[in-house]
């Protein structure tokens, strides 16, 4: 979501601030801003709606002189987007703030501050942080003395950094359930919400703890705890690289990503199969006894990470016979859940730092400590890895394009390896049935390079559906979350409206749509729902409705008036046909959002990583 940068360093700091806001951009944002100490301690501030190359523009060449900084790219939760609401926000010409989550409480607290006299100019929860520090600096209270004591005051999840006049040569950071990191250079330091954004200046990064606040000069970083007791904090190498945040030659970043499927597949299989057999030591020290003792299996997610658990429900239950459950972590996290003995919580996040699913997380540590807790994640760095028991890293590499495409692929590939690792352990699965299963997935990249060369027959179809309005996808069985994912991909960067069903549901409702200006986009793999499908497109072109059909090579489905059929794979099964299927749905969504003209790395309203509620 929101995306901080900051810094104190040896030589000026803006650049590296407006930098680091650039590598942020596919967070999702409506304006930045910077704020910097200048050499005669006055803090200097700029900010701008719109994209970061706008700040840049008002900057200017020269830009703002001074070595200590903040910077932010703001999405608007509390006051509409406007220069006035954007970050960094001042108090007193002493205190600037730029503020990642929201202040519970902070009406509460812009009352209390209004009734004794202050002024604000901002319709944002951040600014009542900037007033507090004033207030608290005015009654004599230390730098850092006064910035304890508001973190005491604020409700709510936030990631802070700050800049006070007081304090020339330092910086003031924190986080409670927003991410922030520290980033260690050569006699400078950094803080980001994103490892990412400081790739240019180190790669040695400290991940603060929930409820850690820091003080940070050019030459060291001091740490404390949620109680103020100073701690340490490991210093760790990130393997990111700081080519990660270019489109090497593509359009976009989310063709780049769906492009660079068939290695990130190949990449989350390495070394987790050997000899037609799954490692389940790949989970982490002491799988196999979690596994062996797994009755039920609760997956947790939001969004695309949602329709990747809900096909991994038909595998669990389809295949082994263990019974499965898929809940968004919303509706987990408030709902009151029962939580057996026997269960395993699979928490699926790009992320690792999705506001919801840490919630729900953290609900099940408190309710039922003795469950535990599998992460599959693409943030080897991020909180949801750090607090769960066992973890598979999905070796997607970084997605920059909000839109997920390789997330999604790796997070089935990853559902796959645990579906096997359980299979195997508990005696679930046959060997023969296990090396079967496996070496359909040491096929999968060489498919999904197959599936990518329809991409020109694709943009071909996508130009039937640019001027459309609303549009219905179409599948059976495990390929109704696959149906979900394309109508969302569709919505969330060509911004038509797009809904999803299993075919089966037609008669029950959606078929009251269907006319010659509604087009039906299904899903036609070989398997044993494939005439009832058949059945089921037949009731929609009878109705007049425009069909494009993604299918199997072997369906027996062929071009006719209105029926478009492009057929995209073959020889593949349960598993792999998901995966495979999802491909050419993604490419569709591409070339239509590029073809009405969209954002399509950073749709509007939306935000790659939704760090708050």
């Amino acid at each position: 979501m929101c995306g901080i940068v900051a810094g104190v360093a040896q030589r000026p700091v803006w650049p590296i601030l407006v930098e680091g806001l650039r590598r942020l951009e596919y967070r999702g944002y409506d304006s930045a801003g910077l704020a910097v100490l200048s050499p005669d301690t006055r803090i200097t501030t700029a900010r701008a709606v719109g994209k970061v190359a706008a700040l840049s523009e008002q900057i200017g060449a020269h830009g703002l002189p001074g070595t200590v900084g903040i910077a932010h790219t703001r999405w608007a939760t509390h006051g509409v987007p406007a220069e006035r609401n954007a970050h960094p926000h001042t108090a007193d010409e002493r205190v600037a703030v730029v503020h990642n989550g929201i202040i519970e409480n902070h009406a509460v607290l812009r009352a209390r501050l209004q009734a004794s006299g202050r002024v604000f100019t901002s319709d944002t929860d951040t600014e009542v942080v900037a007033h507090l520090l004033a207030e608290a600096l005015a009654a004599g209270q230390t730098p850092q003395a006064a910035f304890f004591a508001v973190l005491d005051q604020l409700e709510g999840a936030f990631a802070l950094a700050v800049l006070l006049r007081d304090t020339p040569d330092q910086l003031f950071v924190a986080r409670r359930g927003s991410p922030l990191v520290i980033g260690v250079g050569l006699g400078e330091h950094f803080a980001a919400s994103d490892a990412l954004a400081l790739l240019p200046v180190t790669q040695q990064f400290i991940y603060l703890a929930e409820g850690d606040r820091g003080v940070l000069t050019q030459a060291r970083v001091a740490l404390f705890d949620a109680n103020g007791q100073s701690v340490e904090r490991p210093v760790v190498a990130s393997a990111q690289r700081a080519d990660s945040a270019d489109r090497g030659g593509y359009k976009h970043f989310m063709l780049k990503e769906i492009f660079e499927q068939p290695v990130a597949i190949a990449d989350t299989l390495e070394g987790r199969v050997a000899a037609g057999r799954v490692l389940p030591q790949s989970f982490g020290v002491g799988a196999e006894a979690v596994f062996a003792a797994v009755q039920r299996v609760q997956i947790v997610a939001c969004g695309t990470s949602y329709h990747a658990g809900m096909v991994a429900r038909y595998w669990f239950e389809d295949i082994l016979g263990v019974p499965t459950a898929v809940e968004v972590s919303s509706e987990f996290h408030y709902r009151n859940p029962v939580l057996e003995a026997g269960t395993l919580l699979v928490m699926l996040s790009q992320s690792g730092e999705t506001a919801d699913t840490l919630a729900a997380l953290r609900m099940v540590r408190r309710r039922a400590p003795k469950i535990p807790v599998l992460a599959i994640c693409n943030a080897p760095e991020s909180s949801l890895v750090r607090e769960s028991d066992l973890v598979l890293m999905t070796h997607a590499g970084p997605e920059i394009s909000v839109a997920s495409t390789k997330a999604f692929s790796t997070q089935l590939v990853s559902l796959a390896l645990l579906l096997l690792s359980i299979g195997r352990v508990r005696g679930l699965l046959a060997e023969a049935d296990e090396q079967r299963i496996v070496a359909g997935l040491e096929k999968i990249p060489q498919l999904a390079q197959q599936a990518l060369t329809h991409d020109r027959a694709i943009i071909a179809l996508a130009e039937q559906l640019v001027d459309k309005h609303h549009a219905l996808f179409l599948g059976r069985g495990v390929m109704y979350p696959i149906a979900l994912e394309g109508a969302l991909k569709l919505k969330e960067i060509s911004y038509i409206h797009a809904e999803a069903y299993p075919a089966g549901e037609l008669k029950h409702g959606p078929l009251a749509l269907i006319d010659d200006t509604m087009p039906v986009v299904a899903i036609a793999p070989q398997n044993d729902l494939l005439d009832k499908l058949k059945s089921n497109l037949a009731e929609v072109a009878a109705r007049g409705a425009e069909l494009f059909v993604f299918a199997d090579e072997r369906a027996g489905l062929q071009d006719e008036a209105r029926l478009r059929v492009l057929p995209v794979t073959s020889h593949v099964g349960r598993i792999s046909a998901p995966i495979i299927f999802n491909i050419p749905l993604q490419l569709l969504a591409y070339h239509v959002a590029v073809l009405k003209g969209t954002d399509v790395d950073q749709p509007r309203n939306l935000a790659k990583s939704v760090t708050v509620e």
